[in-house]
């Protein structure tokens, strides 16, 4: 399991967590929680053995597997079968089994034969000491589970689309029984039915849990212990109950702490009120002194109120001025080896509409506004232009972003109109203060991640938007900043989206539906396919 004893957590200068202790054991499910940017991915990656804290120490018994809010991509020609099964190595057991299976179809001559059957033999010994067909029928298990079809099993990692690999990813470290799994926002890209099988997968978990998430169903449902982040106080409030007794707790300790210096405020000032009158007396000055002390000690011996934490406040840019029908596309054709993704698609995006994309994993979503922001070019047909287009993508994976530079960087790479002074202020409305704006993109977090790239379209003047699941990675209030502005957005929207509080926001006038391609006007009939989308 996992130990972890007197550590700090920085990130460049910056201080996140300091002096932080807490033990994993068998059976713990914990919720990691705090705001976007408080320090629980660079935490997860202390624990995960991926980086080294600055001070302290972490020992680790036993396996620990890691779903990274960015997995690491798999070799894109392994199949989906081989990536799930290669966690217990149970891939390269098959693969010698039907070596052997050939080697013996082969055999010409007894002596051929026996050598290749003892080949077989031992072959075969190794599949069953991996688990055998039983671990097979388990990883296809955990896979469906997922939302992993069967169809999709035999094909190259490669081909599959972003939340498809997401899904591998998670299927391979839940296959693994590893002693502690450590899980940045495993529901990412996972539809109704797979978050709904996780969360009964997670609550049965022998081993130890520790969960990074913003769906709050999903922690309700899982953890027996809460680990929260607090900023303000750059440590981490250790609370062994479950989620809503947490909650609870927080609130009640968040009224007496408030109680309880408003009572200290209310005698300190009474105290040096008194002091003022007796300071100017000589007879009375050392006492006025003293009820000074007091007054200090009774303010020390408690906590002030929590401030309000900040909220990055987000504001989608003016649009600039377009045609009727700034995008459109006609006959969009996307293969990925022998897989067709999309087949004459038709599109025509018209001024300030707003479109939602659905359909199941791997239906083509993201591999349409790829291709509507020109960063894939398609088989077949074309992506039109029309006047004064000015295009905005906020991409799922944050590839938009250059992880070798910084975040002042970045900006400025797609904001160069603005000075310097101008982009740090702009960071800084987005949370990026001080030394946080010449931090290298690739040590965000998802959700610093996704301030970043917003704070990317704020001024790009665009009058069309692509954005690709817009809200994974954010807490509540950063959530509820983004649904906002995307609200108030007088622009065009092409969004695809499996949270159904952003189709809210969004309001669509129309619904394309992959991978058919069909078009139709939005009806509310269709908000029950978000989350299953």
């Amino acid at each position: 399991m996992i130990t972890v004893r007197g550590v700090d957590v920085r990130v460049g200068a910056r201080l996140l967590l300091s002096d932080v202790s807490f033990h994993i054991a068998p059976g713990d499910r914990v919720g990691l929680v705090g705001r976007n940017g408080a320090g629980k991915t660079t935490l997860m990656k202390i624990l995960a053995g991926q980086t080294a804290p600055a001070e302290g120490t972490v020992t680790r018994t036993g396996s620990v597997g890691h779903l990274a809010q960015d997995p690491r991509a798999a070799d894109p020609a392994v199949t989906v079968t081989d990536r799930i099964l290669s966690a217990r190595g149970l891939d390269e057991a098959v693969a010698a089994l039907r070596t052997a299976e050939a080697a013996m179809a082969d055999a010409v001559g007894p002596a051929a034969q026996e050598r290749a059957m003892a080949a077989y033999a031992r072959a075969d010994d190794r599949f069953q000491a991996y688990g055998g067909y039983a671990a097979e029928a388990e990883a296809a298990r955990v896979a469906a589970g997922l939302g992993l079809p069967e169809r999709v099993m035999g094909r190259p990692v490669g081909e599959l689309s972003g939340g498809q690999r997401r899904r591998v990813e998670l299927a391979r470290i839940l296959f693994a029984h590893h002693d502690t799994v450590l899980l940045d926002e495993p529901t990412n890209h996972l539809d109704a039915d797979s978050v709904t099988w996780l969360r009964a997968y997670l609550a049965g978990y022998p081993g130890g849990v520790v969960l990074i998430s913003h769906d709050t169903g999903l922690l309700a449902d899982t953890v027996n212990r809460v680990l929260h982040v607090d900023a303000q106080r750059a440590t981490i409030d250790v609370h062994n109950t479950g989620w809503h007794a947490y909650r609870a707790q927080r609130a009640a300790d968040e009224r007496r702490r408030t109680r309880e210096r408003a009572n200290a405020e209310r005698k300190a000032a009474s105290l040096r009120a008194q002091a003022d009158k007796m300071r100017s007396h000589v007879a009375t000055a050392t006492a006025a002194k003293n009820m000074d002390r007091r007054a200090d000690r009774m303010l020390a011996g408690t906590e002030p109120g929590r401030r309000s934490e900040k909220v990055a406040r987000i504001r989608l840019p003016e649009p600039a001025p377009c045609g009727r029908m700034p995008l459109g596309a006609v006959s969009l054709s996307k293969s990925y080896g022998t897989h067709q993704v999309l087949h004459g698609v038709n599109l025509a995006v018209d001024r300030g509409s707003r479109l939602v994309v659905l359909g199941l994993n791997g239906a083509g979503k993201t591999t349409l506004l790829r291709l509507l922001a020109g960063r894939e070019l398609p088989d077949a047909g074309r992506v039109v232009a029309g006047t004064g287009l000015r295009l905005g993508y906020f991409a799922q994976e944050h590839d938009t972003l250059d992880g070798t530079r910084t975040v002042r960087e970045n900006l400025a790479g797609v904001a160069p109109q603005l000075t310097d002074g101008e982009v740090r202020r702009v960071l800084g409305s987005f949370l990026f203060g001080g030394d946080d704006a010449d931090k290298p993109a690739s040590v965000l977090s998802g959700g610093e991640k996704t301030r970043l790239a917003l704070a990317g379209l704020v001024h790009s003047g665009a009058n069309v938007l692509l954005l690709d699941e817009p809200t994974n990675n954010l807490d509540p209030a950063s959530r509820d900043e983004v649904l906002g502005a995307v609200g108030t957005y007088p622009g065009a929207i092409v969004m695809v989206t499996h949270d159904e509080g952003a189709i809210d926001a969004l309001r669509p006038d129309r619904v394309l539906l992959l991978p058919d391609g069909d078009e139709d006007m939005w009806s509310a009939g269709y908000r029950e396919l978000v989350a299953l989308a």
